[in-house]
This record gives structure tokens, C-alpha cells and sequence, in this order.
């Protein structure tokens, strides 16, 4: 593919160590290319997180880039090819640490919405660009405190892509117009310590929560619909006992999680897990943490235009999907009809040795212009 230039931001940017919520001055490099395209370029820090907020025009629709520049730490250093900060070309792969989360899709749209304004000066609407250092950490003083701002000054977004890395075999084979919610639990059963030999003078929490537990597993907690899968109730960690083996231990801790679909509410799993407490007489504690709530994206203006892009540049027709994780796209679907994320091939995210397909890099670009296209030229 050459020495593109999309090829030399997305190396530039793997080159920062930007480890969250250390941005590296990833987004002050952003920002001097987008002055030079004509945006208006925003820092708005919030705690130890730096954020760039980055708009062309004034006008209706406005079109927004969201993305992080942080990145998960490297993992041991010994176990990678090459060095995580040093981008490397081989075997037809960039290989470094952001490479596919989410260096590659910033750079892409970067390149994508200079082009565009070179090209089509006098377009309708606007273009932004939202990036942030703390998706892959807490994200408390990232996406969701800009959003905030900008809901403060009514500001508000027409379309909304997130170059998170959906794509599984095929560039733009699969596309997100949503995400489950994420809701955890901490729960704590109460027993009562005492030695194995007399168990009438203990109570097992162990064997008091078991029913219990028994019958969370199996709960069908709604069906799902057209866009969701039904919701999910998994055990993450049981933590018991003393160490020793003739104790009977005096608590039980159980975490748990949910992912939820946009048909049930953090409020309705909480009340039917209590309410199966309850029902087996335990005495416990129950700590909830709501990691994020669900959002949908119906199809519309935005999914068509994405795909019909996709397609025009790959030949690949997209699959809309609700699964894995959380992402930003719930804090900005609070500001914004319609969210889509959409990027490279994902399968190397989080790991040794992360990459993308080199000549993934310039369709990637094209498709997050052929997008603007149809959204703001039509």
C-alpha cells in the first residue's frame, strides 16, 4: 500500500506511549492537523484524562469521529515480536500496541475527514471529531464528562461513528448498532464459622447459597428481541473458606454479572436476584455496580449510509450486531440518535503481539469518507 498517509499517522500515534489514561500528546498531534483542515480544536481536561473535541461548520447534521488514544498496558515485553511502541511491518501486518484498539480507525477518520474537507469545501452540515484517554480505563473523566459539556451547551449530535474494532473476518463484516448493558454484583452470604466434625454447631454458607445459586443459573431473564440476545446471568468469582480443611467457613462471597438487554431494566434484575434471596431465607449483603447501560441504534440513516460504504469498498455486506463489551457509544447515544461503531478486524485486541492487515489500513479510511459522503453531500 505505500507509505500512505494514513499508514504514517496510524505509526506515529502506535509510536506514543499512551498507556491509559496517558494520552502521550496523541491528541495535540490530532489537533495541529485538524487546525490545518480548517476545525476548531478543544482540549477539555477532567482529572488526569486529557480530551480533544474537534469541529468543522456550524451547521445541521453534524457528523461525529469518536474514538480513544489510550491503550491497555503491553503485558510482558518478552512474549512480543517487536517492541509494542515500536510500529512494525511484517508479513503483511502492522504490528503494535493500539495498532487495532484504536490507533489504526483514528488515524483512518483522521485522514478520512481531511480528504473529505479538501474535496468538498463547501459541504452541508458538520464534522467533529470526539477522542478521549479514558475508554480502556475507569472511563469517569473521559467520553461521558465531554458529552456532559457539550449537553451544557446544547450542543447536540446528529450521527455517530466509534472506530471501535468490530469487524471478525472481513473488514466491515459486522458493524455495532448497540451494546448490552453491564451489571455487577458483589453478594456476601452470612453463615457461621465452626468445625467440620460438628456442623450442628455451624451454618455453611456455602450449602445455604447453593439452591440459591442453583436457580439464578436457570432463570430465563427475558427472551431478547430483533436487536438483542436474550440477558446473560454468569458467575465470575466464589471466594470461601479459611484455607484450611476443617473449618467450616463463616462467609461466602459470590460475584456475578449481567448483560443485559435494552428490554430489562438494572432495577428489575436487582429486585428478581433479591427477590430469589429472599425466597431461601439467606441473610446477606448485596453490592450492585452498573458498568453501563444498554443503548440501540435502530436501523436508519446512519447504519444505511455505513453500509452501503462498506460495500462500495469491499464488496462486503455488513452485519449489524449487540454483542461483546461495553463502549463510549453508551455515553454518547445520551447526546445522539444514532450510534454505530464501526472498525478494523478485532481478533488480535487486548493481546501479544496486536495488529492490523496492512491493506486493511486505506479501505478503512475510505469507507469513514465514502460515509461523510452520503451523509452530507445527498
Amino acid at each position: 500500500m505505500g507509505d500512505s498517509a494514513v499508514l504514517r499517522l496510524t505509526k506515529d500515534l502506535i509510536a506514543r506511549h499512551s498507556v491509559t489514561p496517558i494520552d502521550a500528546d496523541c491528541q495535540s498531534a490530532l489537533a495541529e492537523r485538524l487546525n490545518a483542515a480548517g476545525f476548531k480544536c478543544e482540549t477539555l481536561v477532567f482529572g488526569e484524562v486529557t480530551n480533544l473535541w474537534a469541529r468543522k461548520g456550524v451547521a445541521a447534521p453534524l457528523v461525529v469521529f469518536a474514538g480513544h488514544t489510550d491503550v491497555v498496558p503491553t503485558g510482558p515485553l518478552d512474549q512480543w515480536s517487536s517492541d509494542p511502541f515500536t510500529p512494525t511491518e511484517r508479513d503483511g501486518k502492522l504490528y503494535g500496541r493500539g495498532a487495532a484498539d484504536m490507533k489504526s480507525s483514528i488515524a483512518a477518520f483522521t485522514v478520512a475527514a481531511e480528504e473529505f474537507v479538501a474535496k468538498f469545501p463547501k459541504h452541508k452540515g458538520s464534522i467533529g471529531l470526539l477522542i478521549t484517554s479514558d475508554e480502556e480505563g475507569p472511563s469517569i473523566n473521559g467520553t461521558v464528562k465531554v458529552c456532559q459539556a457539550l449537553s451544557a451547551r446544547k450542543q447536540t449530535l446528529d450521527y455517530c461513528i466509534v472506530g471501535e474494532p468490530t469487524s471478525v473476518k472481513d473488514l466491515g463484516d459486522m458493524v455495532k448498532n448497540g451494546r448490552r448493558g453491564s451489571l455487577s454484583g458483589k453478594l456476601t452470604i452470612k453463615g457461621r464459622q465452626g468445625h467440620v466434625a460438628y456442623p450442628h454447631l455451624a451454618r455453611n454458607p456455602i450449602h445455604l447459597l447453593a439452591p440459591a445459586l442453583a436457580e439464578l443459573t436457570q432463570i430465563e431473564w427475558d427472551k431478547g428481541n430483533d436487536y438483542f440476545p436474550p440477558t446473560t446471568f454468569q458467575v465470575s468469582n466464589l471466594h470461601s473458606g479459611t484455607g484450611a480443611t476443617n473449618v467450616v467457613p463463616g462467609t461466602a462471597i459470590l460475584d456475578f454479572n449481567f448483560r443485559f438487554a435494552s428490554i430489562s431494566t438494572p432495577a428489575e434484575l436487582k429486585e428478581r436476584v433479591v427477590q430469589v434471596l429472599n425466597r431461601h431465607h439467606l441473610e446477606f449483603t448485596l453490592d450492585w455496580t452498573l458498568g453501563g447501560e444498554p443503548f440501540l441504534t435502530p436501523k436508519g440513516r446512519l447504519s444505511a449510509a455505513l453500509s452501503l460504504a462498506i460495500h462500495q469498498e469491499t464488496g462486503v455486506q455488513t452485519e449489524l450486531s449487540t454483542t461483546g463489551g461495553t463502549s463510549d457509544g453508551r455515553f454518547i447515544a445520551k447526546i445522539c440518535p444514532e450510534v454505530i461503531e464501526f472498525g478494523p478486524i478485532n481478533a488480535s485486541i487486548h493481546q501479544i503481539d496486536e495488529h492490523i492487515r496492512l491493506d486493511a489500513l486505506e479501505p478503512l479510511k475510505n469507507i469513514y469518507r465514502r460515509t461523510l459522503e452520503h451523509l452530507l453531500l445527498a
